[in-house]
């Protein structure tokens, strides 16, 4: 018998069906929305409320499990600084998540997700929802103060006026 067992096995081994559902939840976190099936919508949804749980705790240890989760680790190569920094800007899903997604469910106590149903897929039939964040708005980006950037476009023509030979 299956007494407690909810696990939806969706066709897959533990470690294959754990990968995708990592991999779909760390898709969630970096675009906010994803369109997939619904039987694997349902299966995500869990695992990243709980990630959202916790990252409102904002802990060491609760990184730690995020990670481990999610198998996340930073790039496989040697990066220069600047796409170092911008790979942490769009591409770091532990920081996306403790530092955009949690806070902005901070008084949500649960039901972080949405899945909206969708058509049925022209090959197989199967039945697609999007599976997506409730209620997030992200955060707004630090403007540059007016005086900046006019000393910054008066800087430009200077430097792009080359003398001719």
């Amino acid at each position: 018998m299956r007494h407690l067992k909810r696990t939806a096995k969706l066709g897959r081994t533990f470690e294959h069906r754990n990968a995708m559902l990592a991999n779909l939840v760390c898709s969630l976190i970096k675009h906010k929305r994803v369109t997939t099936t619904l039987a694997k919508a349902k299966a995500a949804r869990p695992v990243a409320e709980k990630m959202v749980t916790l990252g409102k705790s904002a802990t060491l240890q609760s990184r730690r499990l995020v990670a481990a989760r999610l198998h996340t680790h930073g790039p496989t190569v040697q990066l220069t600084k600047e796409a170092r920094q911008n790979w942490r800007k769009n591409d770091d899903i532990l920081r996306i998540l403790f530092e955009e997604i949690a806070p902005a469910f901070k008084e949500r106590n649960g039901g972080y997700t949405r899945i909206v149903k969708m058509e049925q897929r022209q090959g197989d039939a199967a039945q697609k929802a999007i599976l997506e964040w409730v209620d997030y708005t992200p955060p707004a980006p630090a403007e540059e103060t007016p005086d900046a950037g006019a000393e910054a476009k008066t800087a430009e023509p200077a430097k792009e006026a080359p003398a001719k030979a």
